[in-house]
């Protein structure tokens, strides 16, 4: 069983951050969610450029697997969800409101409140963001430099839904963090 699964259709660089970090990562295809052969893990993330069918067809698959994305989240799990990389997309496979428009541009995060969630870049140095939220009923845990949320949180039931616009590699720290204290779910 893996602690984190990457949801895409080709290796990623991703792969060996992961292993650099001490876990066990495998990569799947969106049209297996909810499959009996889909695995448990602990973190299910969906890199960047998910939506855009110049990179991947892993978007393909998402409002198929909806209810076992809710489902993995609900019993525990954590969804980390990187930006489409698309003009403009909106996640209707989420279980919450969410929209986004590509925007490239360096910012310095501005915390919103304090949440685990923040661990995933190193808040205090300017991060690429590839655009921001324009509508969501999630915690908005950070935003850019003009006030826009770079980062959502939804927390539901026993997991919580991680959404980012920042075009960075993930943080040690983060998933420190949700691979010590999540159990392994199915999608």
């Amino acid at each position: 069983m893996s602690d984190v699964i990457l949801l895409w259709d080709c290796p990623l660089l991703f792969e060996k951050l992961f292993v650099e970090y001490g876990l066990e990562c495998t990569r799947a295809l969106s049209t297996s969610l909810g499959t009996p052969y889909f695995p448990a893990c602990k973190v299910l993330i969906l890199p960047t450029g998910f939506a855009n069918k110049q990179y991947t067809k892993t978007g393909v698959g998402l409002k198929h697997g909806q209810r076992s994305l809710e489902k993995f989240v609900t019993k525990g799990g954590t969804l980390l969800v990187f930006s489409p990389l698309v003009p403009e997309y909106e996640y209707e496979w989420l279980p919450f409101s969410l929209k986004y428009v590509m925007e490239e541009n360096s910012c310095t995060p501005q915390p919103v409140g304090k949440h685990e969630a923040q661990k995933l870049v190193d808040i205090a140095l300017p991060v690429g963001c590839d655009g921001y939220f324009a509508e969501t009923d999630a915690d908005v845990v950070l935003t850019d430099d003009r006030g826009r949320p770079i980062m959502v949180v939804k927390e539901i039931r026993d997991g919580m839904v991680v959404a980012t616009t920042i075009h960075e590699l993930p943080s040690a720290g983060f998933f420190e963090c949700r691979v010590a204290c999540t159990k392994k779910v199915k999608a």
